[in-house]
């Protein structure tokens, strides 16, 4: 056992030691942090290398800066080889209880395991913890699929857990990392590029490319292919390639079955839905069903799709047809998500709303345009938003130069003031 504390003290911030912290991520640690003092489980979610496990050590920082004594902290990352030997909730437990003898911590632990889903049975570790009336434990975990909190386990952590969905750096982070003042011209280059935190230390394209297409790889194979036991990994991946291709495009799964039967694919609805399903999980693509407007409901059936980060369209896939107003589109439904609205596709008779967001009780109507290049194009975009009744705020979002005045209560937002507006 003496080795597995070796590996233990190798990642942790004791003895003076500071883990990699990288790209200082104050919404979500601000966010967090709100929650922190209480028995709640703190669950970040996420793709994988969206930088939640930078954002479990900045926590944990700001904790010791805050006056948490560095050995209350226990920090475990399932991705590391070195912890390869944490194979189940028990040689969790017993990690734990191996830190605890050496270290006696007095006081509460803060218990910091990233990526837990690559630890059988995990839940069990979680909910003893959790639970635990003897000891003073604070949880913090992270995964990278969305269904790691459904079904049993959301009954049995009922109310005792809050989850956080981390996504690659914004263009408000994307400023602050790579120095830049807000404009059109660095909102473009953030559009050309990507989000994903590593690509900002890497020295040239090549390099990026190969980091997008070993990230691409590591989800589908370590969190699809091996997890669901696929039996055709050609399929995955070019439906992959396919949501990437037509993300901001209506689709349906009937229709993307088709087009996979049409290019000599032997394949039925029930694998393609499958298999997009998959996808979704991983947080690579995000759907955006249909709203009905008039009738405040979601419509089952066509939807869009929406991928996690531009690089993946950038780098990898960059020779197909492409405009940049289905990027700017899909860079618009990323910043609403970030901001924590849930978001539709609108429709209503004869007309589509690109956007539906709600919050709580607040609801904003979008329609991303590249650019309001003429008075027939101004009229088309503003005018699905007049044909709504309600007095729920409405804006355009595009990338020209100029902001427009006001018209008939509808916003003009040039894409990069986004976030600050909403």
């Amino acid at each position: 056992m003496e080795e597995n504390f070796v590996s233990l003290e190798k990642y942790n911030f004791w003895n003076g030691n500071v883990p990699e912290l990288g790209f200082l991520r104050e919404q979500y640690t601000s966010d967090i942090f709100h929650y922190i003092g209480n028995k709640l489980i703190k669950v970040l979610v996420g793709q994988r290398r969206s930088g939640k496990s930078y954002i479990l050590r900045q926590i944990a920082h700001q904790l010791i800066a805050g006056g948490v004594h560095p050995k209350n902290i226990f920090y475990v990352n399932k991705e590391f080889i070195d912890f390869d030997f944490v194979g189940n909730y028990k040689d969790l437990e017993n990690l734990v209880k191996l830190y605890k003898d050496k270290l006696k911590p007095k006081g509460k632990i803060y218990l910091f395991i990233d990526e837990i889903q690559n630890i059988v049975e995990w839940e069990r570790f979680v909910n003893s913890y959790a639970q635990d009336f003897t000891e003073s434990y604070e949880l913090f975990i992270s995964g990278s699929n969305s269904r790691m909190l459904s079904g049993e386990l959301a009954t049995l952590l009922s109310g005792r857990y809050v989850t956080f969905e981390v996504f690659p750096f914004s263009y408000a982070e994307y400023l602050g990392v790579t120095k830049s003042e807000s404009n059109k011209q660095s909102y473009v280059r953030y559009m050309e590029s990507g989000g994903l935190p590593e690509l900002f230390v890497l020295p040239n394209e090549d390099t990026k490319r190969n980091y997008v297409t070993s990230v691409k790889d590591t989800v589908l194979l370590r969190d699809i292919i091996q997890r669901h036991s696929i039996k055709d990994p050609k399929l995955l991946e070019d439906l992959f390639v396919y949501l990437v291709n037509n993300a901001s495009n209506m689709l349906s799964v009937n229709n993307v079955a088709n087009y996979m039967k049409s290019s000599g694919r032997k394949t039925t609805y029930d694998t393609v839905a499958n298999y997009i399903g998959y996808i979704e999980d991983t947080f690579l693509v995000h759907k955006a069903e249909r709203y009905d407007i008039r009738g405040k409901e979601t419509i089952s059936g066509n939807c869009k799709y929406y991928i996690n980060d531009l690089a993946y369209k950038n780098y990898l896939y960059s020779g197909f047809g492409y405009g940049i107003g289905y990027k700017l589109e899909n860079l618009v439904y990323l910043e609403l998500r970030r901001a924590g609205y849930e978001v539709f596709v609108g429709t209503m008779p004869n007309k589509e709303v690109d956007f539906v967001a709600q919050k709580a009780d607040k609801v904003v109507y979008l329609q991303s345009a590249y650019l309001l290049v003429d008075a027939e194009t101004t009229k088309r975009e503003y005018t699905s938003l007049e044909a709504i009744k309600d007095n729920y705020e409405k804006m355009v979002v595009s990338l020209d130069d100029v902001q427009l005045p006001q018209n008939k209560g509808i916003k003009h937002v040039q894409a990069w003031d986004l976030q600050g507006v909403l």
